[in-house]
């Protein structure tokens, strides 16, 4: 149900923040709890309105224009094509508003979940109060209060670039015609997937990324069989170029002013899109009021529990920072429920971390990097397998990409493992799986999976890792 009141009312717990705080106020009603959940725009958070769906939608748009450009490679003759951004931008925009009417219809319908829309800030520990978006004000207190407000774009402090048309993650999705040339400032996940689209909508492509890689956190091998890819695609890729300066030209183009390691070099475009952070929202939150701490970058701390420093109140999904993934925020929602609905004691303590770059072919993480284990002390093997060496990567002619694991030497169990090949996404799951159960890299490497699939090449793979070198053994 909704509410214009502006009476003060009590619940069991507030949520700020209807994205996977949603989640949470349905977990909580189901558990006879009575939830205020309070929304400033839109119930489905980030990833239904302007993050996922959105945009693997428009991705998979970009799929087909690809396919439908190699289509001669398997025999299949077509005439002229030409790709209609506006027919996928609709596509995209009916997609997201039935997921989010179905959101908001299944929480309309749980009696103990009481939805406002408008914005919350906190007066006190307990207390919260909510300038409705259809006017007037309410306030709100409840012995438990969760903050699950988000983050949004920042804009990095680059010279004039506040003041040059720019464009975020959620503007460019707006967009009614492919930009003749797109630059891209950033070189991280939502960088390169829409590098990969708009190259394949038919943009020319400048990425600027001020690191020595493309996906900051991968180990550098397969960052750069990534960074080929996309390479191989059209994109002009720029590392360790700093942007210094953005500017507007007289005929309307945007000019970035770079500082690489040949020298200063000016990039120009008609479109830029800056691709380069987001910060939390704990800033419209008034959080001071409740005495939350923050840090130094704002966002809310807490522990393994999801708890702050204030009893009674505490944080799921992207504000509290760490891995910014909605599967996270849903699993935070899933350990909250169980600690404020059912009384346990769960915590985000070793748990894994998997996602996927919905770049074409797909990187599908999960667990450490190779980079990561030996940090942590591990003795590690390592073992790769390219896809022109795969069965199913041959016969359909996705022979792009890299698969690579870590194994801890001392026990045979898999630490990590990415995957860049079609499905990349899916594969990573299926070692997930295995590590979920402590199998051994055995287990994959003898297991039986049915053929030609690609999952029968973890066979291969991790028969690769019986030929590694073991450390600390002579050769």
């Amino acid at each position: 149900m909704t509410s214009n009141s502006s009476t003060t009312q009590h619940y069991d717990t507030i949520i700020i923040g209807a994205g996977q705080g949603g989640a949470l106020a349905r977990m909580l009603a189901q558990a006879s709890q009575r939830v205020a959940l309070v929304e400033a725009a839109h119930v489905g958070g980030t990833c239904v309105n302007v993050g996922c769906t959105p945009t693997k939608t428009l991705a998979y748009s970009a799929r087909v224009a690809y396919l439908v450009g190699r289509s001669g490679d398997y025999g299949v003759r077509t005439g002229p094509t030409r790709f209609d951004i506006q027919v996928a931008r609709q596509r995209k925009r009916d997609i997201v508003l039935d997921f989010r009417q179905g959101v908001e219809k299944g929480l309309h319908a749980i009696e103990n979940v009481h939805l406002l829309y408008g914005k919350a800030q906190f007066c006190g520990p307990k207390q919260i109060k909510v300038e409705l978006n259809a006017g007037g004000e309410c306030t709100l207190e409840a012995k438990t209060i969760v903050i699950a407000a988000g983050t949004r774009f920042a804009l990095p402090p680059v010279a004039g670039l506040a003041e040059v048309p720019y464009l975020d993650s959620t503007s460019i999705m707006e967009l009614g015609e492919v930009p003749s040339h797109l630059l891209i400032l950033g070189g991280g996940y939502i960088a390169v997937e829409f590098g990969q689209m708009f190259r394949r909508f038919g943009a020319q492509v400048t990425l600027i990324e001020v690191g020595h890689q493309l996906l900051a956190r991968e180990d550098a091998d397969i960052a750069e069989a990534a960074t080929k890819i996309l390479r191989e695609d059209g994109l002009d890729i720029h590392l360790n170029s700093k942007a210094k300066q953005a500017r507007r030209t007289e005929d309307g183009q945007i000019e970035l002013v770079v500082q690489a390691e040949a020298g200063e070099q000016t990039l120009r475009g008609s479109h830029l899109l800056v691709a380069a952070g987001r910060k939390p929202n704990t800033d419209t939150l008034n959080v001071a009021a409740a005495g939350v701490a923050l840090d130094d970058k704002g966002y809310v701390q807490v522990n393994e529990k999801l708890e702050t420093n204030m009893p009674g109140i505490y944080a799921l999904g992207d504000i509290k920072g760490g891995p910014a993934f909605t599967h996270i925020a849903y699993d935070d929602a899933r350990i909250l429920c169980a600690n404020l609905g059912e009384g346990h004691d769960a915590t985000i303590h070793n748990r894994l971390v998997p996602y996927t770059v919905f770049i074409d072919p797909q990187l599908g993480r999960i667990g450490l990097t190779e980079q990561e284990a030996r940090a942590q002390g591990y003795k590690v093997r390592v073992a790769s397998l390219t896809m022109d060496q795969t069965a199913r990567g041959s016969e359909t002619g996705e022979t792009r990409g890299l698969w690579k694991v870590v194994v801890d030497d001392a026990t045979n169990q898999i630490l990590g493992g990415a995957f860049l090949s079609i499905e990349g996404g899916e594969i990573a799951t299926t070692v997930q799986v295995a590590m979920m159960g402590h199998l051994p890299y055995t287990a994959l490497r003898d297991g039986t999976f049915s053929h030609p699939t690609l999952s029968e090449s973890l066979n291969n793979l991790f028969l690769a890792m019986d030929r590694v070198h073991k450390p600390g053994k002579q050769e």
